[in-house]
């Protein structure tokens, strides 16, 4: 396990990208894999990695779809949802609160760029890792990459205060009024974080299933900032008033990423990394190219956005009845919320109009199977790396 950290992390340090994480490719069989050989054992576990699809399960999706979408949402209630989308997330949150979703504790093992090059974090993220390993050795692992099933208690111990040294990541600024930077243009000295010199923003942060385990990665990584944001204001306050949340290395703040007008509290150009996991498939496909192209403007030279989100044919679409399809591939919940069900050429046309590489860019296939009712459910995801280049052409 710690050879095959440190390879990760040593093609990390000097710049390259190890196959794992180029364009499109995706390992037979990764750690923590779960590979399907014998169709007759399909209900020993509870999901298998990197299935392939029969043209009968193909065919079948596809008729699934057409039939869920032949009823489209009324133009005016399409508005209504649009409109007041916050307020749906909202009351999702106060019903909810931070039970929901699970953590995301497999953020390192698909996206290790998170983490900055500082041999502390490695040992700390090698420790995290493989901990990890250890507690679900004996479960799917591939289980929390679903997004909609319940969370898991948190595993991880509460972290201790931070040291001087770590204080300095925050600057004097962590607490500083974000209406304030509203109103007029930003002064680069006067920014959360602008102490650090390793910065990570999380879109959509919900209650915080990235925030803390990133958190918790980054805490013997003083130098390093994390900003999380959402438009839905208690999910913000959820974030807050979370026992891990540090305002020194975390600065947490409401803002909607479809307003192009709206100034972030940190200036363009210096963030090293964005998350960017099941969050656009919730906005407006209109919408999408213009939050792309936003947060490109964010990224240092060099820096890299990190997607994962719903992938077509996806057993969340395939589930919609009629009657909720607002537009081709896109839905409301009952709850007021709305899905996107990506494919790979489209999220590579969007971030390649926004000016960033692609390094990764794949279709992740799963099949989740509950085996007391003996079901199959087929989940499929789109996730992706890119990288604005160091240079522009």
């Amino acid at each position: 396990m710690n050879v095959i950290w440190r390879n990760s992390v040593s093609c990390l340090r000097i710049g390259k990208v190890p196959h794992r994480y180029q364009s499109g490719y995706h390992p037979i069989a990764p750690l923590g894999s779960r590979i399907l050989t014998d169709p007759a054992k399909v209900f020993e576990h509870n999901m298998w990695d990197h299935m392939q699809w029969s043209k009968e399960e193909d065919a079948a999706a596809r008729k699934k779809v057409e039939e869920n979408s032949a009823v489209r949402v009324l133009p005016e209630e399409q508005v209504k949802y649009e409109t007041e989308a916050s307020r749906y997330w909202d009351t999702f949150y106060k019903i909810h609160k931070n039970k929901f979703f699970k953590d995301r504790n497999w953020l390192l093992r698909e996206f290790p760029e998170i983490l900055p090059l500082d041999q502390k974090t490695e040992d700390k993220a090698r420790e995290v890792s493989w901990d990890h390993v250890k507690t679900n050795a004996a479960n799917c692992i591939s289980r929390i990459h679903c997004p909609t099933m319940p969370e898991e208690k948190n595993q991880n111990k509460k972290t201790s205060g931070l040291s001087q040294k770590q204080g300095k990541a925050g600057s004097d600024f962590t607490n500083l009024d974000y209406e304030e930077h509203r109103k007029g243009p930003l002064k680069t000295e006067m920014f959360p974080g602008s102490m650090a010199t390793f910065r990570i923003l999380e879109v959509g942060c919900g209650a915080g299933n990235s925030v803390f385990p990133i958190l918790n990665i980054l805490q013997n990584a003083p130098e390093s900032f994390l900003y999380c944001c959402d438009f839905a204001s208690l999910a913000v306050e959820l974030v807050k008033s979370h026992a891990s949340y540090r305002a020194a290395q975390c600065s947490a703040f409401v803002h909607d990423v479809c307003d192009d007008g709206l100034p972030y509290p940190f200036p363009d150009g210096i963030l090293d990394v964005i998350l960017l996991v099941f969050v656009l498939s919730s906005i407006h496909p209109d919408r999408m190219q213009g939050v792309i192209n936003r947060l490109s403007k964010l990224l240092k030279p060099g820096g890299i956005l990190l997607f994962r989100d719903y992938g077509r044919y996806d057993m969340t679409q395939l589930r919609f009845k009629k009657g909720h399809c607002l537009s081709e591939n896109f839905y409301v919940r009952g709850d007021g919320t709305r899905a996107y069900f990506f494919t790979k050429g489209e999220v590579q046309n969007m971030f390649y109009k926004a000016g960033l590489h692609e390094k990764q860019n794949l279709v992740d296939r799963r099949l989740q199977v509950n085996r007391e009712k003996q079901v199959k459910m087929h989940r499929v995801w789109v996730q992706g790396k890119f990288q604005k280049p160091l240079h522009l052409t």
